[in-house]
């Protein structure tokens, strides 16, 4: 399978795994599982050729590792991301005591007011390191980089979730709580 295969497919499920399962016929539980084999038949019908085989390699191949399946293969769903309401059942934990947050210069004076919003999905995404949040930020246009200081946010009462990417959520990152670490020249 070709690298732009991969990514065709990756989309098509990052768009029905976390936000729009209808637009294929497909159903997600309540922690957003669906079954691989009947995800596999309406792949097919909504005209993307995929074969299991083809959909392990797009699950082991994401470079963000945004995909899982359960333990015995049946079931696959979205790690983080969902705008559809699920419960990904994760546990509250106490993160490294900086993460970073990726976005586009544009959104800095919004960002510097109101914080950091989940907006349509279930949570704030946070990078824990530099490097992962400038790629972040590159996708949306010149990156602004935000350094979080997680620590004094739990002393606040604040929660923290890592999902099976290694991806820190959380509900929102209060600007009070936010550091520029690369200025907007």
């Amino acid at each position: 399978m070709t690298t732009s295969s991969e990514k065709q497919i990756s989309k098509l499920l990052s768009l029905v795994l976390r936000h729009s399962p209808e637009t294929i016929g497909i159903e997600l539980d309540q922690q957003g599982w669906t079954n691989v084999n009947h995800l596999i038949t309406k792949v097919n019908e909504y005209g993307t050729e995929i074969k299991l085989d083809q959909l392990k390699a797009v699950v082991a191949n994401s470079d963000k590792q945004r995909f899982s399946f359960n333990e015995d293969g049946t079931k696959i769903r979205a790690n983080q991301g969902h705008s559809v309401p699920i419960d990904l059942g994760f546990i509250a934990k106490n993160p490294p005591p900086f993460l970073y947050h990726g976005t586009a210069t544009k959104n800095k004076e919004s960002i510097l007011q109101f914080g950091l919003k989940k907006q349509a999905r279930h949570h704030v995404h946070l990078s824990k390191d530099i490097e992962t949040a400038v790629r972040v930020g590159q996708r949306h246009g010149k990156p602004i980089i935000f350094k979080i200081s997680t620590k004094l946010m739990l002393e606040k009462g604040h929660e923290f979730y890592e999902s099976a990417n290694g991806v820190w959520l959380t509900e929102a990152v209060p600007a009070e709580f936010l550091i520029i670490l690369e200025k907007d020249n």
